[in-house]
């Protein structure tokens, strides 16, 4: 009974709470919509220490003092672009968890597809020189020269066993 009553509890744990965020008390703005922008924001931009989190998710001192310039650049009454603009000039387009489609990004964002429709287009090579080498079209392959036919009566007869009764 205690571990039914302990498994039922750890569900409701787990359906209730939800995802941690690593935004602090003090952190959060007093005007709602300013707030709401800044997370969004926040889930936009890369943590330097972690590179692979959020500065919304990441609780590294970085991340921490880039969600409190992009809530002081909110403050100041920058828009959204701004923000990004102004982070992007000062640590470059690393910062950005989704980069830009810019020349400089080209390749990280065509690389992909490439690679995709290279491996397609391999896998089609593949299957077109496999059912063309399955196909005979030489009838004289089919069967064995006399000489072939001489070799192979030779050797299995040396490979049969002795039959003495």
């Amino acid at each position: 009974m205690k571990r039914l009553i302990a498994a039922c509890v750890f569900v409701v744990a787990a359906t209730l709470c939800g995802p941690a965020h690593a935004v602090q008390p003090d952190e959060i703005m007093a005007d709602p919509a300013k707030e709401a922008r800044a997370r969004d924001l926040s889930r936009e931009l890369r943590c330097m220490v972690c590179q692979n989190q959020s500065i919304d998710d990441s609780d590294a001192p970085l991340a921490r003092d880039l969600r409190l310039l992009v809530r002081e650049r909110i403050a100041s009454g920058d828009s959204d672009s701004q923000v990004i603009d102004f982070l992007v000039a000062r640590y470059g387009e690393f910062v950005l968890l989704k980069p830009r489609f810019t020349p400089h990004t080209l390749l990280l964002w065509l690389l992909p597809p490439l690679a995709l429709a290279g491996g397609g287009l391999a896998l089609w090579f593949y299957s077109r020189r496999r059912s063309n080498t399955g196909s005979v079209t030489d009838p004289s392959l089919l069967h064995l020269t006399e000489e072939e036919q001489t070799r192979l009566e030779r050797l299995l007869a040396a490979d049969a066993p002795d039959k003495k009764p």
